[in-house]
Order: structure tokens, then C-alpha cells, then sequence
């Protein structure tokens, strides 16, 4: 099983920090924040360093999206938990923070021949329209995760929980092409 270079272009991770969290408070003394009840229900609020965004719930609810690591993601929560509690707001030290989702991206190296990787891979896993969309979908149930492969050899994995759902996902979808001879 070879290893290709995955590159995370993003995490989403989500955690609890409380319950009943004052949103209006937060948009008043936070000028970096956003918050249009009328639109969405969140408060967004974005960290630099690691750069990320996190929609803030009256739930207590948090979901970060936008960093490139699963630490990242946990800075950034930290960060939101230690801004929270600087304007006096009442919530948990140490959240515990679940990943939801991670999107990567890797390239094969090589051109490919979406139709005859289509037909080779099966047509039940997969979804190749294109005149509706330029990559063929094809669904893995180990690891379970959605993977768009493009004609360039490049590839987007995304729906895993960890950097090496997606490694996993390339280096099996590389050893199929390599079988059927499509690669």
C-alpha cells in the first residue's frame, strides 16, 4: 500500500460549552462577531491563529470549520471558550471537541480515464454524470467515506473522521485502478 501525499483542506469538529449561551451579548461586545437571527440561528466568530470559524448555537452548541487539523480545530474551540469566558460568559473549561467531518484532497499523478473507471469499479458505488458534473463519485463503505475523482488524477475524500480515513480511501482506490490495469 503505497502512501500519497493527503492534504486536509478542512476539519469540522463540534463540541457542547454550555447551555443557554446569550448570543446577543456576544454580538454586542464581540465587534469581530456576526449574528443575523433573522437569517441563521448561529453567531459566527472566527479565530486567526489557527484561522477558522465557528458557529456559536444558544444551545451551547459549537461547530468550528475551516482549520487544517484536528488540533487546529481544538485550538480554535479553545480560543472560542477563552473569548466566551473574557465577556463574562458561563461555559465548560475543557469541551470535550468530536470531529464530523474531514475533507482532503490528493492527486494520483496520473491522467484517468473516468468512464472506463466508472464501468471497471462498478456501478453500484459510483456516480459518473458528466454533463452534470466534471469528477465521478464513487462511496467506499470502508473507509466510509465519499471520494470525487477527477480526470486529472486529482481527488477530494471527504466525510472521514481522521487523516487516515482518507489515506486509507486513496491507497484503495489506487490499488483498484491498478488491478482493472487503469492506472
Amino acid at each position: 500500500m503505497e502512501d500519497y501525499k493527503i492534504k486536509i483542506e478542512n476539519v469540522v469538529a463540534s463540541t457542547q460549552i454550555g447551555e443557554n449561551i446569550d448570543l446577543n451579548k456576544i454580538a454586542k461586545e464581540i465587534k469581530d462577531s456576526e449574528y443575523k437571527p433573522k437569517q441563521f440561528p448561529g453567531l459566527v466568530l472566527r479565530t486567526k491563529e489557527p484561522k477558522a470559524a465557528a458557529l456559536v448555537f444558544r444551545s451551547g452548541k459549537v461547530v468550528c470549520t475551516g482549520s487544517k487539523s484536528i488540533e487546529e480545530a481544538r485550538r480554535a474551540v479553545k480560543q472560542i471558550v477563552n473569548i466566551l469566558k473574557g465577556i463574562g460568559i458561563e461555559v465548560i473549561d475543557e469541551p470535550d471537541v468530536r470531529v464530523q467531518n474531514i475533507v482532503a484532497s490528493a492527486d494520483l499523478g496520473v491522467d484517468l480515464n473516468l468512464n472506463a473507471i466508472a464501468v471497471g469499479l462498478g456501478l453500484e458505488n459510483i456516480e459518473y454524470e458528466p454533463e452534470q458534473f466534471p469528477g465521478l463519485v464513487y462511496r467506499l463503505d470502508n473507509p466510509r467515506v465519499v471520494v470525487l475523482i477527477f480526470g486529472s488524477g486529482k481527488m477530494v475524500v471527504t466525510g472521514g473522521k481522521s487523516p487516515e480515513d482518507a489515506q486509507k480511501a486513496v491507497a484503495r482506490i489506487a490499488d483498484e485502478l491498478r488491478t482493472l490495469g487503469l492506472m
